[in-house]
C-alpha cells in the first residue's frame, strides 16, 4: 500500500508542477516578461517545484523531532542524476542535443563547482544553518548573474494548459497538489523504508529522484520535439545547479540536514563523474547523438544497478 501511495505522491507532483508551470507561463507572457526570464524563472525553477516542496516539508518534519534528512539529500541527488543520466540519455535518442560550447563552458562549470562546494560542507556528514545559507546565497547569485549579463533570449514555447482557466487559479491549484503530494511523497517513503528495512536515501535517489525529474523530462521532450535543442540542455543545467544548491540549503535553514556517508563517499563523485563526462562529450562531440545518448543513459542505469546492489 506504501508503494502505491508513493507513487501516488510522485505523480501529484509531477502533475502539479505541470498546472504550476503552465500558469505561471501564461501570467508572464500577460505582462510581457522577456522569454528569457520565463526560461529561467518559470520553466528551470517550476520545474524543480517537487524537489523544493520535498525539501521543506522534510526540513519541518526534522525541526518537530523525525528524522528524514536522508529523503532532501537522496531526492536532490537522485534527481540531479536521473536529469544528466535518463532525460538527457533519453531526449538524446529522439534527436540530437547540442548547446554552444561558451554555454557548457560557463554554466557547466558552475554546476560542477556546485556539486564540489556541497561535497565540502557535507564533509563533516551534517550541512548546518550556517552552510545552508551560504549554498541559498551561492544560487541566488547565480541567478542575480545570469539575469545581468545576459543578452540573448531562449525561445520558450507555453506548455499545454487549459486555457479556459484562469492562469493564476490554475497555478494556486498546481501548488496546492504539489504540496499535497509532497507530503504524501515524504511519508509514504519514510513508511516504505522502514517496511522494507531499507534506508530512506536509496528510496529517495531512485523513485522519488526519478520521479521528481517527469517534469524536466516532460519539458525537455516537448523541447527536442519542436527543434528547441538549447531549451532542452539549459533546462536541465540550470535545473541540476538549482538542485545541488536550493533544497538542501532550505532544509538545513529549517533544521540542520544529516549527509549519508555513502551519499557523499560514492553518489556524489559518482554523479560528479557522470556529469562531467555528459559536459565533455557536448563539447568534444559538439553534443549529444544516439550513440552518445545511449552511453550516458547506459551509466545512469549502471548507478541504479550498484544501488541496488548496494541494499
Amino acid at each position: 500500500m506504501e508503494l502505491v501511495l508513493l507513487i501516488m505522491g510522485v505523480a501529484a507532483l509531477w502533475f502539479g508542477t505541470e498546472l504550476t508551470i503552465g500558469g505561471a507561463v501564461r501570467i508572464a507572457k500577460q505582462h510581457s516578461l522577456s522569454e528569457f526570464f520565463v526560461g529561467l524563472a518559470i520553466l528551470s525553477m517550476g520545474s524543480d517545484l517537487p524537489e523544493l516542496a520535498i525539501a521543506i516539508d522534510a526540513g519541518i518534519k526534522n525541526r518537530l523531532g523525525g528524522e528524514v534528512s536522508g529523503i532532501v539529500v537522496g531526492t536532490s541527488i537522485g534527481s540531479i542524476a536521473g536529469q544528466m543520466g535518463f532525460v538527457l540519455g533519453v531526449t538524446g535518442l529522439i534527436g540530437y542535443l547540442v548547446l554552444p560550447r561558451r554555454y557548457i563552458y560557463q554554466h557547466g562549470a558552475v554546476f560542477l563547482g556546485a556539486l564540489f562546494v556541497l561535497f565540502l560542507v557535507a564533509f563533516d556528514g551534517v550541512v548546518n544553518r550556517i552552510e545552508g545559507i551560504i549554498l541559498i546565497t551561492l544560487y541566488l547569485v547565480y541567478v542575480f548573474l545570469l539575469l545581468r549579463g545576459e543578452k540573448t533570449q531562449f525561445d520558450v514555447s507555453e506548455p499545454r494548459a487549459n486555457a479556459r482557466i484562469n492562469p493564476w487559479i490554475l497555478m494556486a491549484l498546481g501548488l496546492v497538489i504539489i504540496i499535497g503530494g509532497s507530503e504524501l511523497t515524504v511519508q509514504s517513503a519514510v513508511t516504505l523504508a522502514s517496511r522494507l528495512h531499507i534506508s530512506e536515501a536509496f528510496i529517495s535517489v531512485v523513485i522519488i529522484g526519478l520521479g521528481s525529474s517527469l517534469p524536466e523530462l516532460s519539458i525537455s521532450v516537448s523541447a527536442i520535439m519542436k527543434n528547441k535543442t538549447r531549451l532542452s540542455v539549459g533546462n536541465i543545467i540550470g535545473s541540476n545547479i538549482l538542485d545541488t544548491l536550493l533544497p538542501i540549503g532550505i532544509a538545513a535553514v529549517i533544521s540542520p540536514v544529516l549527509f549519508d556517508r555513502e551519499l557523499l563517499l560514492f553518489d556524489l563523485p559518482y554523479i560528479f563523474m557522470l556529469s562531467l563526462i555528459t559536459l565533455y562529450l557536448f563539447v568534444r562531440v559538439s553534443g549529444l547523438q544516439k550513440k552518445e545518448a545511449g552511453f550516458v543513459l547506459g551509466l545512469y542505469l549502471l548507478y541504479l544497478l550498484i544501488k541496488f546492489f548496494q541494499q
